[in-house]
């Protein structure tokens, strides 16, 4: 059976329920979609958050990371007896917003929701990045003020964390970006060295379920070589293109990625491979070959695979594509790594959000299968905090565009919204108002 709060704690969490506003949500999700917040540029979003949290009676604080990126940090303190709790998502968008950088990468023009525009259509907010992560970080501050504003006495500290770089990427190639570790968690690592550090967090990013293990990544640089040749010569001379061999290395890697995905999909994930660059000859002129082409491999892996052991797998296949295609020189790195991680399924903070969730459903807790997307949870983890990971759901049919994967990400439901900060005020209470004591009774 699920397992229901006590009449206390439950009068606390519909107190706190009521304190949520849809129109005040929407108003705040706008906002953070018309201040921009590219990753490595962060800073002016996160200064207003730090703002927006003071509001909402936390102790609201800007924490600068360089001159352009810092977070947003507050917190809610308790009687000092209980467990304290981080709510966080991060601010940075997965693409820009601009033709210069986005274009045609995202296709032919950008989309009304490809920018840092907001139009609120009804009970939808559309814009760069409405859903994921401004949607789930407005939620987060959203449950932050209606615990506060309901005065719930709480025993542990509420922290919130709002923050830099959670995107996968390293630096922006623009002359503004300068630091090179702009992204990849380099937020939420900065701000658990400077103390922002918890009993528990939970991370609100997309998928409406309560998960506690997600993939890690692996990226891999493969350069494969040709030689330096002319249109006007390649007859006369000895010519290997590395274009056309790179396409043949791709070829037989998307191939191999799905025989990869079935090996390792287990528990929560299924995870994937993916090509997401290739570099090769002068824009300028068609008429050159250059001598070495080279391409980025994403290679996504199970907490119970590690680094090494995935870097031995794509050493196999790169071998075999190789041996089926004699002549083709190619050598690659492995360029970053981040391990998957896992909490346990019966640690304290996964069954306090999946209580929220049945309260919420009706219904015994469900969780999501085949994930392949990493968060910075695994930052979380390994740096021993148990995190359990909880969202919204993507738009459905009644929305003003059909999903795609931009619209998915830069279009919100304010209902699915409120469902989350509902959620969230539930595990906030079922965790904040409890001693360390009774927690540690109820812990396996």
């Amino acid at each position: 059976m699920p397992r229901r709060l006590d009449p206390r704690r439950r009068a606390w969490v519909e107190a706190a329920w009521k304190q949520i506003d849809d129109r005040r949500l929407a108003d705040l999700i706008a906002e953070m979609v018309d201040v921009p917040s590219p990753t490595g540029e962060e800073g002016p979003l996160a200064r207003r958050l730090a703002g927006r949290l003071a509001d909402s009676g936390l102790d609201g604080r800007y924490q600068p990371i360089d001159d352009d990126q810092g977070n947003a940090t507050g917190r809610l303190r308790g009687d000092g007896t209980g467990p304290d709790l981080l709510l966080y998502a991060p601010i940075d968008t997965l693409t820009v917003g601009t033709e210069e950088e986005d274009v045609p990468q995202v296709g032919p023009e950008l989309r009304a929701d490809m920018r840092p525009a907001a139009v609120v259509d009804g009970d939808f907010v559309i814009g760069l990045g409405a859903s994921n992560p401004k949607g789930h970080g407005a939620a987060v501050i959203a449950a932050a003020r209606a615990v506060a504003a309901a005065g719930v006495p709480l025993r542990g500290d509420l922290l919130v964390g709002l923050g830099a770089g959670g995107m996968p990427t390293n630096r922006r190639t623009v002359p503004s970006a300068r630091r090179h570790n702009a992204g990849q968690g380099n937020g939420c690592s900065f701000m658990l060295e400077q103390g922002m550090w918890a009993d528990y967090a939970v991370i609100a990013k997309p998928g409406w379920t309560a998960a506690w293990e997600e993939v890690g990544l692996c990226w891999f640089d493969v350069r494969v070589h040709g030689t330096y040749s002319y249109v006007g010569s390649r007859h006369r001379m000895p010519y290997r293109n590395p274009i056309v061999d790179a396409g043949t290395v791709i070829a037989g890697l998307e191939a191999w990625f799905p025989e990869y995905a079935a090996r390792h999909t287990g528990g929560l994930v299924a995870p994937q491979g993916n090509v997401g660059g290739i570099e090769g000859g002068w824009r300028r002129t068609a008429s050159l070959s250059p001598a070495t082409c080279r391409f980025h491999v994403d290679l996504r892996i199970s907490p119970r695979t590690t680094p090494m052991q995935a870097k031995r797998e794509f050493a196999e296949a790169i071998g075999t594509i190789l041996a089926a295609h004699p002549g083709i020189g190619l050598d690659w790195e492995m360029t970053l790594a981040i391990p998957g991680t896992e909490t346990p399924e019966d640690d304290w903070i996964v069954r306090a959000a999946k209580t929220a969730w049945e309260e919420l459903e009706g219904r015994p807790h469900e969780p999501i299968l085949a994930n392949s997307g990493a968060t910075d949870a695994n930052i979380l983890r390994a740096r021993g905090i148990p995190t359990v990971r909880t969202g919204m759901d993507r738009i459905g049919d009644g929305a003003p565009m059909r999903l795609d994967f931009p619209a998915g990400m830069n279009v919100v439901d304010v209902r699915e919204a409120r469902r989350l900060v509902r959620a969230l005020v539930h595990t906030i209470v079922d965790t904040c108002t409890r001693t360390r004591d009774e927690i540690a009774e109820e812990t396996p």
